[in-house]
């Protein structure tokens, strides 16, 4: 019988000019295919968005304007590419991993859509799509956690044994990605009882009852220090954050 760390399976990861899915842009991308008995493949863009990179972004990826500017690709072209390998996975059956995948699926959404490009679910129609959020099944599996920022990326691979020495590349988050959804696996033997497109409803389901909850407290419990506000919106959608809706947190 297999496992998912045996099955043949793909990671992949966007580093951005920001936090806001709906207007920024992507500069980096990995996809990496994993698994099945055959050798890993890594796929990787560098990619001119076409504005500006604000410090901040750079501090936390480290590419700047002279990168892109000299060694980007056209983002229409690396965009195209991006969608047409996840979308090839999805066609194939294959799992698809990212850590709040709601943040990088939407990002690519909108810059599909801004550069005149078919988006992925254009591409493969509708269907329970074959998706794996690490972030949303720790939330939901381990719903008491202490300490502020333990639910990012590093924190989490840390509390599932993972270890990388090179983080915020797409390739690194990407495989963290995936070897945490391998650890997910393994120690909650439930979600192996569940096909793609029972995760895929389950997923939906948590990812707006977390986020109601989120909600809850920052209108209910958060001081005005920690963002506490009454009216405040946290939009639950999954994998696609609706544009007429607010960003959601960043990855």
């Amino acid at each position: 019988m297999s496992t998912f760390a045996s099955v043949r399976k793909a990671a992949w990861d966007t580093e951005t000019t920001g936090p806001n899915p709906l207007e920024d842009r992507i500069v980096t991308a990995a996809f990496i295919v994993r698994g099945g008995g055959r050798e890993d493949r890594v796929f990787s863009w560098l990619i001119n968005p076409g504005i500006p990179i604000p410090p901040e972004a750079t501090a936390v990826h480290g590419i700047d304007d002279a990168k892109v500017q000299a060694e980007g690709q056209d983002p229409k072209t690396a965009l195209d590419e991006i969608a047409t390998n996840l979308a090839r996975a999805i066609e194939w059956g294959m799992p698809v991993v990212a850590f709040n995948q709601s943040f990088d699926w939407s990002i690519l959404h909108y810059d599909l859509v801004r550069n005149g490009l078919p988006t992925v679910e254009e591409r493969v129609g509708l269907r329970p799509l074959p998706l794996l959020d690490p972030h949303v099944i720790d939330r939901q599996c381990v719903q008491r956690l202490r300490g502020k920022g333990m639910r990012k990326l590093k924190p989490t691979a840390e509390r599932y044994g993972v270890q990388l020495e090179d983080w915020h590349t797409a390739e690194a988050d990407a495989l963290a990605a995936l070897l945490i959804t391998e650890a997910q696996f393994e120690r909650y033997p439930q979600l192996n009882d569940m096909g793609p497109a029972q995760l895929f409803a389950a997923q939906r389901a948590w990812r707006a009852e977390q986020q109601a909850g989120l909600q809850e407290w920052f209108r209910t419990k958060a001081t005005p220090e920690q963002g506490g506000d009454p009216n405040k919106v946290i939009d639950g959608s999954w994998p696609l954050i609706p544009a007429q809706r607010e960003a959601g947190e960043p990855s």
